[in-house]
């Protein structure tokens, strides 16, 4: 039952661009087709098809109202309303270690080198409510905690669920394979992120090609709520094209990330993205983003799945650790690597950052 909340006023979303994009022809996987046999099976092809070829897809009826979301919007909005002397409160402690948790201020990169401009991108992630993580929010966060934890406990049992079945049944594996090493209850670092990208002049965008560097998640599935700013390209698997992920009304944009990866050998391929200058018509306004980074359990070995049929028979036996005789990391060794990198003050556009070798065994590459 849902848990009583606080008045947050209203969130209103800015319209759509005009401009005619290069969108991306990405598949959904509908979750009303997920209560028989016959349509998990369906949507587990689908869904393997969309993370091996273009790497994202979007996700619908997935029973979370949007009333639900525009409330965490609303939340997200007004948080970034803070005073930044409030919100640097929240800022963690050991960050340039790979610390997450919290309030991330803008400015730690420079986007420009010839003119020095960095980024204005501001992030607020929350842990999972699970007893191992401190929970030390503002005012508004924290009289609002009962309906953010309900609401990641929803993705964790409407969405991300579902979602792991179904690739379990398309790698020929139990059903509840990956379940099993995504359980809410047990230690991970996933997260809920309310994440701002401040407008830039019409001059600063002239200077820039994008506004942050192509990249992969480090998890398992990234889930984005909508939001109509167009910004968001993916690179695809099949031709490495890049693309606009046009907004859809009532769905999820879901990704595969760098665990899942690791798991199938690459038979799953984390998907490269990037953020972009928005279209003319769009960038007068802010861009605020919903979105929840799932990730296996911190003790779990990024090691090959051996049990799966699909991937003997394709011939996925090893990831990049194995094949180099590398030590395999846990999901947390992976995870405070990758985000001491990610963290890394400075110009990020450098061959030696974007070539940087996060573990033995596996190293970054530009994606531009």
């Amino acid at each position: 039952m849902p848990v009583p909340v606080p008045q947050l006023g209203s969130f209103d979303y800015v319209p759509e661009t005009k401009e005619n994009l290069d969108w991306a022809d990405l598949v959904t996987v509908d979750l009303s087709l997920y209560s028989t046999p016959e349509g998990k099976k369906q949507l587990a092809q689908t869904l393997i098809n969309a993370i091996r070829n273009e790497g994202f897809l979007y996700v619908k009826n997935f029973n979370i109202s949007q009333e639900r979301v525009n409330r965490q919007f609303a939340l997200g909005k007004q948080f970034y309303e803070l005073p930044l002397e409030e919100k640097e409160k929240y800022t963690p402690e050991g960050l340039d270690q790979g610390k997450f948790n919290g309030y991330i201020p803008a400015g730690r990169r420079i986007i420009n080198l010839d003119t020095g401009l960095r980024d204005k991108t501001e992030m607020y992630n929350i842990p999972k409510f699970t007893g191992e993580f401190p929970h030390t929010h503002p005012e508004l966060i924290r009289k609002n905690l009962p309906e953010i934890e309900e609401f990641a406990r929803a993705l964790h049992t409407e969405v991300l669920d579902p979602l792991f079945v179904l690739l379990a049944i398309a790698l020929e594996l139990p059903e509840d394979y990956f379940t099993k090493i995504h359980q809410y209850s047990v230690k991970s670092e996933d997260h809920l992120r309310y994440m701002k990208y401040s407008k830039y002049s019409l001059e600063e965008n002239k200077s820039l090609d994008n506004w942050g560097y192509g990249h992969t998640d480090l998890g398992s599935f990234t889930l984005l709520f909508r939001q109509p700013v167009a910004a968001l390209q993916i690179r695809s698997h099949l031709d490495n094209e890049w693309k606009w992920v046009k907004p859809q009304d009532a769905t999820l944009t879901v990704n595969a990330c760098d665990a899942l990866q690791f798991l199938t050998a690459g038979y799953v391929k984390s998907t490269i993205h990037r953020v972009t200058v928005p279209p003319l018509d769009q960038q007068h306004v802010d861009r605020l983003g919903l979105l929840y980074f799932s990730r296996p359990h911190n003790d779990v070995p990024l090691a090959t799945i051996q049990e799966s049929p699909v991937l003997k028979r394709e011939g996925f036996t090893k990831n990049e650790f194995e094949i180099s005789e590398n030590p395999v990391p846990t999901m947390e060794e992976w995870t405070f690597a990758k985000q001491k990198w990610q963290r890394t003050k400075g110009y990020h556009g450098d061959s030696k950052y974007r070539n940087a070798v996060i573990l033995p065994g596996f190293a970054e590459k530009p994606y531009v």
